[in-house]
């Protein structure tokens, strides 16, 4: 008997992530995966999709729960061989009125929405089979706030030769600067969110180039991408994109067809490469 295709998306109870979930049950033949970190909120979420008369299936994920990552990752490896298609959705964001010091604020967003989507990926890029598809849910924050750091951030984060390593010290040093509170002293902007997806659109670049390296035959295409203002619990309810319609460029990237080779470690909006 062959075994199904599988997705698999992050923090997919609500908002984008729920949304990327209904598509994909309408469009990728094979077996979805809806994620939560509550089991009751998560069960909940597939329900409601079955209303609809889509099937996807539920597994418990905390992506900063490195157990949790790990049961997740073993069970993809023992029911399906690994993974087809990997949407990583999984985020915070304080609100803009939300009084938390600076520092707190950057220190708890870039450890959710940075480090453990890092720690994440490098527990299931190995999975992914030939052919795959990896889908990181960026933000056009990530742009907005590049442009705000010093021009010497900027080199390092657009640079074609940054290491991982490189990387997450950078986001280190962000945290600590902002908890000293001399971050925009030195060069950084005053928002921890877009710092974070900064991380992860760089991040993006630097795994698709280890994928090119290491693995130059499978055919797996890695991106980061903006969804766009949507609608949701994060971004609040004067944004312009409804979940639906913020799901198109995730699902876009995640059925990418087979043989295609471009784009490959792009930031993407609109379904458009972006210059980063």
């Amino acid at each position: 008997m062959s075994v199904p295709k599988v997705a698999f998306v992050t923090g997919s109870n609500k908002g984008i992530g729920l949304a990327v979930v209904r598509a994909m049950c309408k469009q990728f033949p094979g077996d979805v995966y809806l994620t939560a970190r509550d089991v009751s909120r998560g069960t909940a979420a597939v329900e409601s999709l079955k209303a609809e008369g889509l099937h996807p299936l539920f597994h418990q994920l905390d992506i900063t729960d490195s157990a949790s990552v790990r049961v997740a990752r073993d069970f993809l490896k023992e029911k399906y061989g690994g993974l087809d298609v990997l949407i990583n959705n999984a985020g915070i964001a304080f609100k803009m009125a939300d009084r938390t010091p600076f520092g707190i604020q950057a220190e708890v967003t870039l450890r959710t929405n940075f480090f453990a989507t890092r720690d994440f990926c490098n527990e299931f890029l190995p999975i992914i089979k030939p052919g795959g598809r990896v889908v990181n849910v960026s933000s056009v924050m990530s742009s907005v706030a590049l442009n705000r750091c010093s021009p010497q951030l900027q080199a390092r984060f657009r640079s074609d030769d940054i290491t991982e390593d490189e990387l997450v010290a950078l986001m280190q040093r962000f945290v600590r600067e902002a908890q000293a509170n001399v971050h925009t002293k030195n060069g950084w902007p005053e928002t921890a969110y877009g710092a974070s997806k900064i991380g992860i659109t760089v991040l993006s670049r630097i795994h698709a180039r280890q994928l090119r390296r290491d693995r130059p035959t499978d055919g797996i295409l890695l991106n980061a991408c903006c969804p766009g203002w949507v609608r949701t619990d994060m971004a609040g309810p004067n944004a312009t994109k409804s979940p639906d319609e913020g799901a198109i460029t995730p699902v876009y990237l995640a059925l990418l067809p087979a043989g295609a080779e471009e784009p490959q470690g792009q930031f993407v909006s609109e379904k458009q490469v972006q210059v980063w």
